[in-house]
């Protein structure tokens, strides 16, 4: 049997549309052009399924949902919106909304959207409120009204009253961590703390101390006890950035957290408890790196509960204006002129490549505002821009035939640079020593197809004390092999 839909909308054709292609489905359709008459529908019992407008002439729809709820918890609805924003679908949402779909909608998609709302039981989840924003699209963390966009919108609104793990992917620049942040800011653990860790700027013998800590005298040089991420994320949101870099033994302890709930510090024995959000990214094919065995398959699964895929900016160039209107006035907090950019000079910012993505494009625009005399940026400008940066584009390049030292002074300094006091825990010493170490260790036990006297003497080490070092270290040495 058919159902009844109540469908408010102050667009008479929209109104029709929906009518005509909703009867054919067998359903009957009451439809209105004002909130008001809505609100007397459903108040009156009437109605399976609510599909209604954000802005109407009386009232705006999103106002309507939690009186909807009251007084009929269990009647679906499906709200769709021209200011399609990510704010737009968090509020829909959270106020208890079954779907969002942003204008202008596809028919099919709807009609999809209706079966489903009218066919798939919803559990009550009780709804995460909100705190006070602002609705100017310069204080929302994403920005861009494309297709794709609007898809990671709808999925963000349904993940914030949740704790379940996200998987976000996409090329560098693209605003992996600002997606995490939106989880955090606009989920339930907002109250909580927000930590990210890089992965590719920590050397990889202090990441696990970085993530979970170390006890007082755990190493030489741990001179007091140090907390990791995951106890300073306690009661929010972990962000772990370019997990495609975590080593192998990382991974490891990282899989038994998310399996188990709880970890121990480095030097620890005590488990403690963990009550964190794990958001990961990584610009990285993990599917890729699997198969090389540089990543765990089952960790993979742990941290691919829910994938999100941010799509390079030569994708969405259609959101490539508002980001421009967003990055210029966010240029004027710190002081520098508004601007804004002729159709001839947009028309070029869309045509470019953007190799480095939206961070590429926020830089330039910087740029533009603050070396530029002109209000308006024209297209002259424009070409000489990218003309400019082309080389800088270019993905950089590996440093060529670089000696270890300087490989590892590099390194370091991205270790240094990824900790906001530019200061790490103590027992750095001691730490960067057993980061070369392990892998000196281990390679050369691989080297000699795990031959343990045969290792020693490539080193130069005595037998015993490289069976300490084994041990010390926890390296892994190939079953069978001696």
């Amino acid at each position: 049997m058919g159902a009844t839909i109540l469908v408010a909308d102050d667009d008479r054709a929209i109104r029709t549309v929906l009518t005509q292609a909703l009867a054919r489905l067998g359903h009957e359709v009451r439809s209105a052009g004002n909130a008001a008459t809505l609100w007397r529908w459903v108040s009156e019992g009437q109605g399976d399924l609510v599909i209604t407008d954000v802005v109407m002439p009386d009232e705006n729809g999103l106002d309507l949902i939690p009186r909807i709820k009251r007084t009929r918890p269990d009647l679906r609805i499906i709200v769709m919106s021209a200011q399609n924003t990510l704010l737009t679908a968090v509020k829909a949402a959270e106020r208890g909304a079954f779907d969002y779909l942003p204008k202008p909608f596809d028919l099919k998609e709807l009609v999809a959207m209706v079966q489903k709302a009218l066919s798939s039981p919803r559990p009550p989840v009780e709804p995460v409120p909100l705190p006070p924003v602002e609705a100017e699209e310069e204080t929302l963390p994403l920005i861009g009204r494309s297709p794709a966009m609007q898809e990671i919108y709808r999925v963000l609104a349904r993940l914030m009253g949740t704790d379940l793990t996200v998987m976000v992917t996409g090329e560098s620049g693209t605003g992996k961590e600002l997606v995490a942040r939106a989880l955090h800011d606009y989920g339930k653990r907002r109250e909580g703390p927000f930590v990210a860790i890089n992965m590719a700027a920590i050397p990889r013998e202090l990441i696990e101390s970085e993530l979970f800590g170390h006890e007082k005298g755990a190493f030489t040089g741990a001179t007091m006890r140090s907390t990791g991420r995951f106890e300073q994320a306690q009661g929010g949101t972990l962000f772990l950035d370019e997990i495609g870099d975590m080593p192998l033994e990382a991974q490891t302890r990282l899989l038994r957290v998310l399996q188990e709930g709880e970890y121990t510090t480095v030097g620890g024995r005590t488990p403690i408890k963990t009550d964190v959000r794990i958001v990961a990214a990584t610009h990285r094919d993990l599917r890729t790196l699997i198969r090389q065995g540089l990543f765990r398959e089952d960790l993979f699964y742990r941290l691919n509960v829910v994938p999100i895929r941010i799509p390079p900016l030569r994708e969405r160039t259609e959101d490539i204006q508002a980001l421009v209107r967003h990055f210029f006035h966010l240029a004027t907090h710190q002081g520098l002129p508004l601007k804004s950019m002729d159709n001839a000079a947009m028309e070029r910012m869309k045509r470019h490549r953007w190799p480095g993505n939206v961070r590429e494009l926020e830089n330039m625009v910087r740029r533009l505002a603050a070396l530029y005399a002109q209000e308006v940026i024209g297209l002259d400008v424009i070409e000489q821009e990218l003309a400019e940066a082309a080389p800088a584009s270019q993905p950089a390049e590996e440093p060529v035939n670089e000696g270890l030292g300087a490989a590892v002074e590099r390194h370091l300094k991205e270790y240094f640079a990824a900790h906001k006091d530019g200061v790490p825990a103590a027992g750095l010493y001691d730490r960067v020593l057993r980061e070369v170490e392990r892998p000196l260790l281990s390679l050369s036990l691989l080297a000699t197809k795990g031959n343990q006297i045969k290792a020693a003497h490539l080193l130069g080490l005595n037998r015993n004390t490289l069976r300490k070092k084994i041990r010390e270290l926890d390296i892994q040495v190939v079953r069978g092999l001696k």
